[in-house]
């Protein structure tokens, strides 16, 4: 099998311009598939349909999470409300000032264990799928080459103990 044959397509993708509360929004029901049930992670593609970063829930946490947080020792620290306050306030800033800009591609054409290997080395739970052109086809989740092997591994299991 190939990353093409596990991809769902591209459906909704982010733009470089888009503000945080746009993308938050978009990313609550995005299409994954046939349904609109919201996904982890878009590609943010520019006006030629390129990949040029990757917003993911992981980044809007950093986005909300002040740089001085990590040098504090915060025992007495009042937290309440502090999330709701801070995520007004990155509310209007742009995606590209908060997405991952080293994104893990795959050509669709590409073996599946190629994509594991870029799943496992990288540390990612997403690959984008790009085309020969390198516009971005679709997208290749860890879960879905997960549960293709469970397949393959429980096909086997009962193959063996007939």
């Amino acid at each position: 099998m190939k990353a093409k044959d596990l991809m769902v397509p591209i459906q909704d993708y982010l733009k470089p311009e888009a503000t945080l509360r746009e993308a938050v929004n978009l990313l609550r029901v995005a299409r994954k598939g046939k349904e609109r049930q919201g996904v982890k992670g878009l590609p943010v593609l520019d006006r030629d349909g390129k990949v040029v970063g990757m917003l993911a829930m992981r980044d809007i946490l950093k986005a909300v999470y002040p740089s001085y947080m990590s040098m504090m020792h915060l025992g007495d620290f009042a937290w309440d409300g502090m999330v709701e306050s801070l995520a007004k306030q990155v509310g209007n800033d742009r995606v590209e000032a908060h997405m991952s800009r080293d994104v893990v591609t795959v050509r669709q054409d590409k073996p599946l264990m190629e994509c594991v290997d870029h799943i496992v080395t990288h540390n990612v739970a997403r690959l984008v799928v790009l085309d020969k052109t390198d516009k971005v086809v679709g997208m290749l989740y860890e879960r879905d080459l997960f549960f293709s092997i469970v397949k393959a591994m429980l096909d086997e299991n009962n193959r063996g103990g007939k």
